[in-house]
């Protein structure tokens, strides 16, 4: 099964990804436990370009880049796990791309039809679609006063950009994988976590 979790940052997608990849792991499974962009060589090259890097970037470019990394983790990684019939747990996927790089509003010349961006990256990740994406939802203000940090490439852009990639994410999720849930991401981490097992654990087949 591939699972994967999301939300704007500072929404604990991360940490959860963490405690989600443990759990299963002491449940006996075989687990992988990706990160979106990264995890291979190429993949944390281009990671520390978009992120940590002041080189200035085209929205476009910056999507391309992010699928370019993706194509790799697909490749090189998920795609080769998933055959072994290990579960994969991902921090981001391709719906995060959708949301940061196409949230912008149309009159802005940097913006990305979304439309076009699940086409593209679609074909990116040859096709790979998650069965399970959990989106941890949290205000952009509530967000930003959790990042502690140094600011990366996109949480500079502030919070009414990041309320904007927030709105994206909940309006493009049902487009982004078999099955989608949304969680409450200011409630306390271990409660997050109990209600992620609650619906990964079954959906596993696992009581």
């Amino acid at each position: 099964m591939f699972i994967t979790l999301d939300g704007i940052d500072g929404s604990g997608k991360t940490t959860q990804a963490s405690l989600l990849s443990e759990s299963l792991v002491n449940l006996g499974l075989d687990v992988v436990h990706t990160r979106d962009p990264g995890s291979t060589i190429a993949g944390d090259v281009i990671r520390n370009l978009l992120l940590n890097s002041d080189t200035p970037l085209h929205r476009r470019s910056e999507a391309m880049l992010f699928m370019a990394a993706r194509s790799e983790l697909v490749e090189e990684v998920i795609i080769p796990s998933l055959r072994a019939r290990k579960v994969v747990v991902s921090d981001r996927f391709l719906l995060a791309n959708i949301a940061y790089q196409g949230c912008q509003n149309p009159q802005d010349q940097n913006f990305l039809k979304s439309t076009d961006l699940w086409l593209s990256g679609i074909w990116a990740s040859a096709g790979l679609i998650p069965d399970l994406t959990l989106l941890l939802d949290l205000p952009a203000e509530i967000a930003i006063d959790r990042l502690t940090q140094p600011k990366d490439r996109f949480e500079r852009r502030g919070k009414q950009y990041l309320e904007q990639v927030r709105l994206a994410f909940l309006d493009e999720l049902p487009r982004s994988a078999k099955k989608t849930y949304v969680l409450d991401a200011s409630l306390p981490s271990d409660e997050v976590h109990r209600t992620i097992a609650s619906i990964v654990i079954p959906a596993l087949g696992l009581t």
